[in-house]
């Protein structure tokens, strides 16, 4: 498994996010029902839950839900400030399509 890639720029705002937190908190993933495509990102500032994957990249901690890691595997996570949307952004190589407004997949 290659697990996911953290650029910079995320981690940055990953670090950001949970500086002033206890050092159990990251940025947590999962992939969830719903969205115009039929699967989304979950993304929540939280503890790691049993058996999420953890990775820590360039300072900064991630958690992956357990049932969640087989879809992404090979992503990488990135961070963008754009006129029409500023944020985290995954770039999921195993999504087929994904939704006009970017936020929901088909596998």
């Amino acid at each position: 498994m290659r697990m996911i890639q953290i650029t910079e720029r995320a981690a940055q705002h990953i670090r950001q996010l949970t500086c002033e937190r206890d050092s159990s908190y990251g940025l947590r993933l999962a992939i969830e029902k719903g969205g115009c495509a039929g699967l989304s990102y979950g993304m929540t500032v939280a503890p790691s839950q049993p058996g999420d994957q953890s990775l820590e990249q360039n300072g900064a901690r991630l958690f992956m839900a357990a049932d969640s890691l087989q879809l992404l595997d090979g992503c990488t996570l990135d961070y963008e400030e754009e006129l029409t949307h500023t944020g985290f952004k995954i770039v999921n190589p195993k999504a087929k399509q994904t939704c006009g407004c970017g936020t929901s997949f088909e596998a």
